[in-house]
């Protein structure tokens, strides 16, 4: 099941393809210099009614069209023996669907599950090795972890990932301390953007608290955040205030006589459906304080 956690794991590779160049320094593998990348369909499912999908999958193209190549990324929060066999059909699947070379990068949040994903896995019966798989790995043990502000500032991406990779680790709040520093003159579609998919991809960690007390607002919806809830508050209460106003507004225009204490209720009540009613007996009543009453 794929849990909003997994996804802000591999997610980001999608939204800021510019995290690749230094992702791609640090597992030492060369990357074309001013590459295209383009986010592909995830889906590798044939015609059988056998569903396999990857987390992400991007095309890398150099400017030179030479030596491109298809990246599927997995992010991997456990061990799991049966991933070895998906991982080895879905670069075989990109591979000829694309007509390019395919590379697997698995995305780790903890040392033993990125030990265990770097391999090798040999497929075969025993004594006879069919086929080697050796995925690429990123973990805590090879994303820098970043507590100078200038560097943070200069690469949100990585610095972000950097804070997911590193959520278990001791290290955890001079990183989130650094990237809230960064953000902190940053445009607001970053700040939105990375704080948000931050707090997301902590998941269950007291790294994820610390995040919620240092950073505000939303970009991925419905997913309960800090942030969206903050924010859905803020709607709530503006609609409060602005249907409040209207009633106050029609009996103003009516000339009818509004007290201080009739002002008040108005302003201070909490319930919309109950404000609506009081917004259409406003048009008919003689008084302010009939609003309140049916009438019946």
């Amino acid at each position: 099941m794929v849990t909003s956690h997994h996804e802000a794991a591999h997610r980001i590779f999608q939204d800021r393809p510019e995290l690749l160049a230094p992702v791609f320094r640090i597992l030492g593998v060369p990357l074309p210099e001013k590459s295209s990348v383009e986010v592909l369909t995830a889906d590798v499912t044939e015609i059988r009614p056998l569903e396999r999908r990857v987390d992400s999958v991007l095309r890398i193209e150099p400017p030179d069209d030479s030596g491109g190549f298809v990246l599927a990324i997995e992010a991997q929060g456990r061990r799991d023996p049966d991933k070895a066999v998906s991982w080895a059909y879905y670069l075989s699947y990109l591979k000829s669907k694309y007509g390019c070379p395919a590379l697997l990068l698995v995305v780790c949040q903890d040392k033993t599950t990125a030990n265990w994903a770097a391999g090798p896995f040999r497929l075969g019966p025993e004594g006879w090795t069919a086929l080697s798989l050796h995925p690429l790995v990123l973990g805590p043990v090879n994303v820098p972890v970043i507590t100078d502000p200038d560097r943070a500032a200069g690469n949100l991406a990585l610095a972000t990932f950097s804070a997911i990779t590193h959520g278990s680790d001791q290290e955890a709040p001079a990183i989130l301390e650094t990237l809230a520093r960064a953000l902190s003159t940053a445009d607001p579609e970053s700040i939105a953007y990375y704080s948000e998919l931050l707090e997301i991809g902590l998941g269950n960690t007291p790294a994820r608290d610390i995040w919620r007390n240092l950073m505000p607002r939303t970009y991925f919806p419905g997913r309960g955040t800090l942030i969206e809830q903050t924010w859905q508050e803020g709607e709530a209460q503006g609609r409060l205030q602005e249907r409040a106003e209207s009633v106050l507004r029609v009996l103003e225009h009516r000339k009818i006589p509004v007290s201080p204490e009739v002002r008040e209720r108005i302003l201070t009540c909490t319930y919309l459906d109950t404000l609506g009613q009081w917004l259409d007996r406003s048009f008919i009543v003689s008084t302010a304080e009939e609003i309140f009453t049916s009438g019946d």
